[in-house]
């Protein structure tokens, strides 16, 4: 693994650095505040080429890699962690499983437009009694004439109530289990097609997470992504990728909690001198450091191994698992240096905290990750 970025990725962590600081922050706060969907910076997202990094130049996409994809989403999400699911959602989930086992018309009708930007998507998959066992789905889709009708609801969508296109696992096959599970595209606006209110989430308010009803909704043949059968392969496949994505967003997380824990430290006065004197603070920082060093370095060797062409489910895994410990694990540890400043919305720690804690739970639990890096070890 080479350890020095190319100018290309030096440049894109430059721009998103750029674009974050002068652009997202500062209507951050009360975005946050206010629980409000950032559209406009959703499309100035997409004209930087932020929404479709890794989809071919072909298809209108940014054509980088998924390491430039890692240092964009660390820069985004260091800002606000909000508009960097909204991001990782739309190039991890949505366009790289387009790209990748679309048809050319997906591609040509849906992906083309999400990776520039002028569409959002959505990944559902989840469902209220398929979270963590993905197997177990309950929406059904049964063959109609030129198509196919849904049936079900999805449980906590990202983007779900902003999306244009959504992409949906459903039954198609009772008998096959997990392998009679296809993956559909269905668009904003089909008929049999609602969500539901906006969830009101403790963190990353700014996104809008929904539930999503589908009853007798008309998809035709053509929407099919991959094949019919082929959906949990695909669900599981794109997974993989999304994990480095929201492994991206822990660790711009974490680096906020540590650059602000460290400014604080150096004005804050206790005993006669700055609490950056003590030793005690200056052990918390150094552990921070590490932690958010190690998380970035295992996050980056995910994205390496996946450019490379080589497996890498167990290093997102592991990249997921610790950079979403790192991240919340900083921000306790940056509220506990601010004191009781670092318990008012006036200082930021306390919402990178509220931000943090769901990077342990969506895209697969901590508990999740560590039995796909367990299953990986274990393989004869």
């Amino acid at each position: 693994m080479n350890f020095q970025f190319t100018e290309d990725q030096l440049m894109i962590q430059q721009t998103a650095r750029e674009f974050a600081t002068s652009e997202i922050a500062p209507t951050a706060v009360e975005r946050d505040k206010n629980a409000e969907f950032p559209y406009k910076l959703v499309k100035k997202l997409g004209e930087l080429g932020f929404m479709g990094m890794m989809v071919s130049p072909e298809y209108d996409g940014a054509g980088l890699d998924t390491v430039s994809y890692v240092l964009a989403m660390i820069e985004i999400s260091k800002v606000d962690a909000s508009l960097g699911v909204i991001m990782s959602v739309n190039n991890s989930l949505v366009c790289y499983g387009l790209d990748k086992w679309g048809s050319e018309h997906i591609k040509n009708k849906f992906l083309r437009r999400l990776a520039k930007g002028e569409k959002l998507g959505s990944f559902a998959l989840s469902e209220p009694e398929a979270g963590s066992d993905a197997t177990k789905q309950h929406t059904q889709a049964h063959k109609v004439d030129g198509g196919w009708a849904i049936n079900g609801i999805k449980n906590w969508i990202t983007n779900g109530v902003s999306a244009d296109y959504h992409l949906v696992m459903a039954q198609t096959d009772k008998e096959k289990a997990h392998h009679g599970i296809t993956a559909f595209l269905v668009e904003k606006g089909t008929h049999g097609f609602t969500h539901g209110a906006k969830e009101d989430k403790l963190g990353i308010r700014s996104s809008d997470t929904c539930s999503l009803s589908f009853e007798n909704c008309i998809v035709p043949d053509e929407n099919i992504v991959w094949e019919v059968g082929k959906g949990f392969n695909f669900a599981m496949n794109t997974l993989n990728g999304g994990r480095i994505g929201i492994a991206s967003q822990a660790v711009g997380i974490a680096e906020a909690a540590l650059e602000a824990a460290i400014k604080y430290s150096k004005i804050r006065k206790a005993f006669g001198t700055e609490i950056a004197n003590h030793q005690g603070i200056q052990f918390k920082l150094a552990d921070m450091a590490t932690n958010v060093e190690a998380a970035k370095l295992l996050t980056l060797q995910a994205a390496f191994l996946k450019d490379a062409g080589k497996k890498y489910s167990k290093e997102a895994a592991m990249a997921k698992l610790y950079a979403s410990k790192t991240a919340v694990d900083c921000a306790l540890e940056a509220i506990q240096i601010h004191g009781g400043y670092g318990y008012v919305r006036e200082y930021l720690v306390e919402r990178y905290l509220r931000d943090a804690k769901i990077t342990e739970i969506y895209e697969g639990t901590s508990e999740i990750q560590r039995i796909v890096v367990a299953r990986e070890l274990l393989k004869d």
